[in-house]
């Protein structure tokens, strides 16, 4: 038997779809700076602000949904992409394994918003 989402649910989906959306983009970002590696470095610090822009924005918007560590893990990416002085290969791998991170942690919430049974709407009785 399929049980009917409630709004709030409907609402909790649509907002981690957007993280998810987030997720792509930064994603692309990285494939980007990935593939330009023989770019000049003011290619590459551009593309590098863009993601730690990226990552900053979904920091904050993460912060206020209560969504675990995601804030902290794309806080912490953010801090990444915009240092200066490390090796680009380990500055994309490091993106990597942290948006692997991310992703995970988003279907995890995404499973869970899907399975959790609807809030039933309180009612009170004045008698």
């Amino acid at each position: 038997m399929v049980q009917k989402q409630s709004a709030s649910q409907i609402r909790r989906i649509e907002e981690l779809q957007q993280y998810v959306r987030s997720v792509d983009k930064v994603r692309k970002l990285i494939a980007e700076l990935e593939a330009n590696r023989a770019a000049k470095l003011s290619i590459l610090n551009g593309i590098c602000g863009n993601i730690a822009r990226e990552l900053s924005h979904m920091r904050q918007r993460a912060l206020t949904a209560n969504l675990g560590t995601l804030p902290d893990v794309a806080g912490s990416l953010a801090l990444v992409a915009g240092r200066s002085g490390t090796g680009l290969m380990m500055k994309v791998r490091a993106l990597h394994d942290g948006m692997n991170s991310m992703t995970m942690q988003l279907d995890q919430a995404l499973k869970q918003a899907h399975e959790a049974p609807p809030a039933k709407d309180e009612e009170i009785d004045k008698s």
